[in-house]
């Protein structure tokens, strides 16, 4: 079972939950992770969500998130979620958006509530995708991303609308 790190405002660690009992329409404050793979031509990888999940399904996003298991190292989760949902290593994972958080409410109104750095990356070999959690993927030039979510913001998850901006802004991508 995979737990949750429950934080207070100040983004200390209060407590765990179980992941399945955390995103609610009364999510508390907890501790995730995004991360954007580039690659040496400047392009990054975005996923549409897989149409199953409960949060956004079917919308396009960063290359993949996830939640650091209690007293987890960070670096050391983004590289197991890689696994789990790209079906691949990654390397050169690196701090983006050391700060960031949000709060976001989707359609259905389950609210996402987190503390979530922001990380870059590599993959290392071919794509597998869980189909669990990925319904789509594509290699974007990240100016054309950043083109496409400012049009269109609706189809792509609110963090992306949040970070891509930044993170081009700051030389990351």
């Amino acid at each position: 079972m995979e737990y949750v790190t429950l934080l207070d405002e100040d983004g200390t660690a209060i407590g765990s939950l179980p992941k399945s009992e955390v995103h609610t329409r009364d999510t508390p404050l907890h501790l995730a992770f995004s991360c954007h793979i580039v690659d040496d031509t400047g392009r990054i990888l975005l996923t549409r969500r897989a149409l199953s999940k409960q949060t956004w399904p079917g919308v396009w996003t960063n290359s993949f998130c996830g939640h650091p298991q209690p007293g987890e190292d960070m670096v050391e989760a983004v590289r197991r979620r890689a696994m789990q949902e790209l079906g691949a290593p990654v390397d050169d994972v690196r701090s983006a958006l050391p700060d960031y958080r949000y709060r976001a409410v989707d359609a259905s109104g389950i609210v996402e509530n987190e503390v979530c750095p922001v990380f870059t990356a590599r993959v290392v070999g071919p794509l597998s995708p869980s189909s669990d959690e990925v319904a789509e993927w594509a290699w974007v030039d990240a100016a054309d991303a950043a083109t496409a979510v400012a049009a269109a913001p609706f189809a792509f998850s609110p963090w992306i609308a949040e970070q891509l901006p930044r993170l081009r802004a700051n030389g990351t991508i």
